[in-house]
């Protein structure tokens, strides 16, 4: 049950909730971020490629492995393996492990693991372990000229590929038989940019010795050949030398003869000089294009390494022979034409080549007919693809992927079934999309589309790719999985992704729109007789063996069956293969296409999870009961919940879970009892069995710590007692001891206390009968001096800020300490009073002035607190004109600065000149200096200002005086604060009388013989800036604005 204990998302994807694409894919990232590559889909392993190596595999984990089940450990090819293989052998079912995925998701590094994990496991004798190193050796082969470089994957298998193992009753390996499927032999010839032909021409030309490439005419450098991209010789992480070395090893393990691996490195390096081959533009007699070859050295180093005249060749390079029943026709082939056969030629050498190679290993590793044998099949195959420009590979690719999904889907619900059946459990119909319909769609034999293609290729006539897909538009029209441009404009569809010259099938993964540019070449594969007939002539053994259909004694003028008619075939006896064993999956992922450990692209791996069913997988297998577990097993987890089955359960295992199940209310419609296994049907009641679990066990752990503490500590308390009464008995002696000689202490001491007091009461006439007074008034004045005296030592500094002073030590000096502090700080001013000038005295009296007026009512007294009165603002030394206007009685100016006047009737300012005397304020033209108005300090009734960051104040006059009569002032002043502090010690000198300071923001001011109403408002900026502006509401209202 290690798949509900510990571990991180659900290693289970059948047991996730909720079964949705978008948590299914973070589950396998969570998973894969913590470096858990492996997940299952009940008995479906799914494997994200992680880039590097782990620490998971080697001899430890196969054994850790070989000896548990499938579900007791973490999830794991082993495991899967391991299930196989133990099933081959103790059930005597033969298995199949069928490995898909895309390119680059570990497919072959999968199939791998699993033929060492069965090497491992298997029994051990010299025959036993001849058969089991040849099986393994295969796989360097066949990597070597059947694996490439791609942008994808740097060891891309371009081949799928079938092994069936083959095993004796004990379980030992006898051999093996090999099939392969569909060789990308495109790739000699052409491939992309970034991509490498197969490995083997590059290990052939890094690792083979001088001499041998000089036998085989060889260059060492790749630059000189046609067929290898130049750019990308070279793969990191990758040693061509070495692996040519372990491709000689591996063949010579497996049985191949020295003269056999020269043979085929001879027909490497023929495929290599074919395409060297240059071809020349010539025209015969009559004026017809031909061709011929521009420099025949390479086509005459190719006739002496394989024995063939290079005559015979070049005419068959350059010429076609067309034969019938009657007559023989010679047509010159022209440049394309000749390019055309030359590379035809090389991947139909390649291609043969590798078909022997796969043939030749069977010979080795295969089984004599006589032996009984179980059989275990290892199927890794490409998976679905869908490229930018989809041609005939992929669509044969993804047949074999819509008939390996109707394998699993039928196999996958006919186990279900049968285990239903065994158990006595209902069967219900699970409902599931049969991708038949689309299978049908390609493969029926008179109206599929490979039979169409067939049947196009042989048809009399102008045959091209176009007449076979308006074949297809016409057949196919109203079919749901088929779409074309035709089909579409019929329907009023618009697709700007469908091309004039495709056509798109729904399959079960997901559209995929096809070129059916080349189908018909690529399927009717042709090589010219010509050719055929010039290889068979050679006197190179293998290269004669690969062209049988070259000997005049079998030549035949059937046409050979084109390469779909192969290909349906091999999928239909690999499908009959399959469905005669019992399946294990393992569907391989790539987590990003730049193969990079640790990154994880959840767009691409969805993409995957699509085209590899995950979803449909595990929707299929949830379809009835998502779990099930033998009786015992389950009893054994679960019957600590219940308290008729722990701790101890006499009876059978069913009616053990039957008590469990019942006393914890689990539906019955939740579960059911087969014959040996317990059905769940939703993984939500698995999980509340688990939180249930955790619950008990958590229970249980508190109470064994409860019992073990009680136990612990009895026996503690048991020693401790008996410790206790020993040290008490020892004590209780000791302490008597101890008590006699103090008893016999204090008696001697009351004794001499009792002399003394006799002695006392005698001579009590000799003492003073006040003594106590006495003495309690010296001990009052010594606590008191040493008060005095610490406090001296302890007085703070002189500072006026400091207020600190020290605690009294005793609560009855409280009193006299407060007024020592008193003093103290009276002092401490008094003396700094005494320093001052009488001009910071005079300065230090109008900042308190200034305190007293504003402080906590204008917000611009703050700001005014720290800078010093200057009085003289407008430079009134430098203006005589204004010096004058103060006149000769009236002592100095106190406030000279320019302020705003704000004019009652329309709300405008201009600005004018205050000087403020000891008898008057002037107010004056700034332009010529002359008085507009003197208001003597008598006149001036009161004065208004707002509590805002303004400088607005309003002049209030007596109505009596002559210039009261006018009206009051309204003013603005940046040192508001100075002007009126003045102004009010003016006052207060002059009239002996206070000036009232009115802070408000509702005032009224005289105007002739109204009033006008004043109302100041902070404007929306919060008048931090202390701007105004003034606008007249009506006749008799005026709106100040403080900005």
């Amino acid at each position: 049950m290690t798949l509900l204990e510990g571990c991180i998302g659900v290693e289970d994807l059948v047991l996730l909730e909720p079964l949705e694409q978008e948590s299914l894919i973070k589950n396998l990232q969570l998973r894969y971020e913590k470096g858990e590559i492996y997940t299952y889909i009940g008995n479906v392993l799914v494997s994200v490629n992680p880039y590097q190596q782990l620490p998971i595999y080697g001899p430890e984990f196969i054994a850790k492995y070989c000896d548990y089940t499938f579900y007791e450990l973490k999830p794991h090819i082993y495991a899967l393996a391991n299930v196989a293989y133990q099933s081959l052998r103790d059930q005597d079912q033969d298995q199949c492990i069928l490995i898909t995925g895309e390119s680059g998701a570990g497919k072959t590094e999968a199939s791998k693991l699993v033929m060492t994990y069965v090497a491992a496991v298997c029994g051990e004798g010299e025959r036993v372990n001849s058969v089991k190193e040849q099986l393994l050796q295969s796989n360097p082969v066949l990597e070597a000229f059947g694996n490439a470089k791609t942008i994808r994957n740097n060891n891309s298998s371009r081949f799928g590929k079938y092994m069936d193992v083959e095993f004796d009753f004990k379980g030992s390996p006898l051999g093996g038989v090999i099939t392969n499927y569909l060789l990308e032999k495109s790739r000699v010839v052409k491939h992309l940019e970034g991509e490498r032909n197969f490995h083997i021409f590059y290990q052939l030309l890094a690792g083979a010795d001088p001499q041998l490439l000089k036998a085989l005419k060889l260059e060492r450098d790749t630059n000189g050949y046609a067929y290898l991209n130049p750019g990308a010789s070279r793969v990191n992480g990758m040693d061509d030398t070495a692996n040519f070395k372990t491709l000689q090893s591996a063949m010579t393990v497996i049985g191949f003869s020295k003269e056999e691996i020269r043979q085929v490195l001879e027909v490497v390096a023929l495929v290599l000089k074919l395409g060297n081959v240059e071809l020349a533009d010539e025209f015969q007699a009559n004026g017809v294009p031909a061709s011929g070859i521009r420099d025949g050295k390479g086509i005459q180093e190719i006739g002496e390494m394989v024995g063939l005249n290079s005559t015979e060749l070049e005419r068959a390079l350059c010429s076609r022979t067309m034969e019938t029943a009657k007559e023989k026709v010679v047509t010159a082939l022209n440049v394309v034409q000749a390019q055309y056969a030359r590379d035809a030629l090389a991947k139909n050498v390649y291609s043969r080549l590798f078909n022997w190679l796969v043939n030749r290993i069977n010979e080795s590793i295969k089984v004599g007919t006589g032996e009984k044998r179980k059989v275990m099949g290892v199927l890794d195959i490409y998976g679905f693809e869908i490229l930018e420009d989809n041609s005939f590979e992929q669509f044969v690719i993804n047949y074999c992927n819509e008939k390996l999904q109707q394998v699993f889907i039928e196999i996958t619900l006919k186990e279900e079934q049968e285990e239903y059946k065994r158990e006595g459990i209902p069967w219900v119909k699970v409902d599931y999309f049969d991708n038949g319909i689309i299978c049908n769609l390609i493969e029926h034999n008179q109206r599929g589309i490979l039979a169409m293609l067939d049947e196009e290729c042989l048809r009399p006539g102008m045959v091209s790719d176009s007449t076979f897909l308006a074949k297809l538009n016409q057949v196919f029209s109203k079919h749901d999985h088929y779409e074309s441009k035709v089909t579409q404009n019929a329907q009023h569809q618009y697709d700007h992704s469908m091309g004039l010259s495709c056509f798109r099938i729904c399959h079960y993964a997901g559209k995929v729109t096809y070129n059916v540019n080349s189908f018909i070449d690529k399927n009717n594969d042709l090589l010219f007789r010509d050719l055929s007939q010039a290889m068979w002539k050679a006197q190179h053994p293998l290269l004669r063996s690969l062209f049988p259909e070259g000997d005049p004694k079998q030549a035949s003028l059937k046409r050979p069956p084109t390469a779909g008619v192969q290909f349906k075939g091999s999928v239909a006896i690999l499908m009959k293969n399959l469905y005669s064993k019992r399946p294990n999956y393992i569907r391989c992922i790539k987590p990003n296409e730049h193969q990079q450990r640790g990154e994880f692209s959840s767009e691409l791996v969805a993409i995957q999870a699509r085209y590899l069913g995950l979803l449909e997988n595990v929707r299929v297998r949830r379809a009835g009961y998502a779990y099930r577990q033998a009786y015992g097993s389950f009893l054994e987890r679960y019957r600590l919940l219940s308290r008729s089955t722990w701790l101890r359960w006499d009876g059978g295992d069913r009616e053990g879970v039957e008590k469990v199940l019942g006393e914890l209310s689990v539906s019955s419609e939740e579960v059911a009892f087969g014959k040996t296994k317990i059905f769940i049907r939703s993984p939500k009641t698995l999980f509340y069995l688990e939180d249930q679990r955790r619950l008990r066990i958590h229970q249980l752990a508190t109470l064994i710590q409860k019992t073990y503490r009680g136990w612990r500590c009895r026996v503690h308390y048991q020693l401790m007692r008996k410790s206790q009464i020993l040290i008490s008995s020892w004590f209780r002696g000791n302490m008597q001891k101890k008590r006699y000689g103090k008893m016999k202490a204090s008696a001697l001491l009351i004794q001499a206390f009792v002399r003394g007091w006799k002695a006392r009461k005698n001579y009590r006439k000799y003492f003073r009968s006040e003594a106590a007074l006495t003495l309690s008034d010296f001990i009052y004045k010594s606590i008191a001096r040493k008060f005095l005296l610490g406090l001296k030592n302890d007085l703070p500094s002189t500072n006026v800020l400091d207020r600190r002073w020290p605690a009294a030590p005793y609560k009855y000096f409280n009193t006299a300490n407060h007024e020592l502090q008193k003093l103290f700080y009276q002092w401490k001013c008094k003396k700094f009073r005494d320093q001052l000038s009488p001009k910071q005295v005079e300065v230090l009296r109008e900042k308190l002035c200034a305190s007293e007026l504003f402080k906590g009512k204008k917000a611009s007294y703050p700001p005014s607190v720290p800078i010093p009165f200057h009085g003289d603002y407008v430079g009134l030394q430098g203006n005589p004109k204004l010096q004058k206007l103060k006149g000769g009685e009236e002592g100095p100016v106190l406030v000279a600065e320019t302020v705003m006047k704000v004019n009652r009737g329309n709300g405008k300012t201009s600005s004018r000149i205050l000087l403020l005397t000891k008898g008057h304020v002037i107010i004056s033209d700034t332009k010529n200096s002359r008085a507009k108005t003197v208001v003597a300090l008598n006149s001036v009734a009161g004065v208004s200002v707002t509590s805002f960051k303004d400088g607005l104040f309003s002049l209030h006059l007596n109505e009596i005086s002559s210039v009261g009569s006018k009206g009051d002032f309204l003013l603005v002043s940046k040192h508001v604060i100075e002007l009126l502090t003045k102004m009010y010690r003016a006052v207060l000198d002059a009239t002996q009388r206070q000036l009232p300071v009115t802070v408000t923001e509702e005032f009224s001011l005289r105007f002739k013989e109204s009033s006008l109403a004043v109302k100041v408002i902070q404007g929306p900026g919060g008048g931090g800036n202390g701007k105004l502006s003034c606008k007249k509401k009506g006749s008799r209202c005026l709106e100040v604005t403080v900005q």
